[in-house]
């Protein structure tokens, strides 16, 4: 993916660049996800419960093994000053059940942004260059998955032409959540 210009985000009127993540992009991509992952979840499970999937999931070899894997895209959203305020990632191979059957599809795993830009756009910047990615590489559907209790990202989903197609079984330890799985066709 070439570099991406910046752009004027509607909502904030600061540019905001969209581009590739960087290995040295790996600290900010790792604290975010625990960041981001902690205050939406952290209130459902146990601490231990939710330290250990942290421990999996957003450690810096955690993020550069993501950064490495070659069926994985993730793109950042920066501020000016180079300071991460988002990023997503674009997954191919991936399949859940109600959407086995669809065809041409590639899954959009995560759009996570820092709280304190929350309603400025960045998430919307980010789906909308996933879901060109996934043009671009020829994919016809995207597929997510968004956990049920998670309503202001679920009606962000839905604003941008998503619709709920089934669910699924999301674990964290001992913790069984519902995530919905949503689909859009690009």
């Amino acid at each position: 993916m070439a570099e991406s210009s910046p752009s004027r985000n509607p909502s904030t009127r600061e540019p905001t660049t969209i581009r590739q993540a960087r290995v040295e992009d790996v600290i900010a991509i790792a604290e975010l996800g625990a960041h981001v992952f902690t205050a939406t979840f952290a209130h459902s499970v146990s601490p231990d419960e939710l330290q250990n999937f942290l421990d999996e999931s957003y450690t810096t070899a955690a993020i550069t093994k993501d950064i490495n894997d070659n069926t994985k895209d993730i793109i950042v959203a920066t501020k000016p000053d180079g300071t991460v305020l988002g990023f997503g990632y674009l997954t191919r191979g991936s399949n859940e059940p109600c959407v086995a059957d669809v065809d041409d599809k590639v899954e959009l795993q995560r759009i996570y942004v820092h709280p304190s830009a929350h309603g400025k756009g960045i998430g919307g910047l980010l789906a909308t260059r996933i879901e060109s990615m996934a043009q671009e590489r020829g994919f016809k559907n995207i597929w997510l998955g968004v956990w049920e209790e998670n309503h202001k990202a679920i009606k962000a989903y839905e604003k941008w032409g998503y619709k709920q197609v089934g669910d699924h079984d999301f674990v964290i330890g001992s913790v069984v959540q519902t995530d919905y799985i949503m689909l859009k066709e690009l």
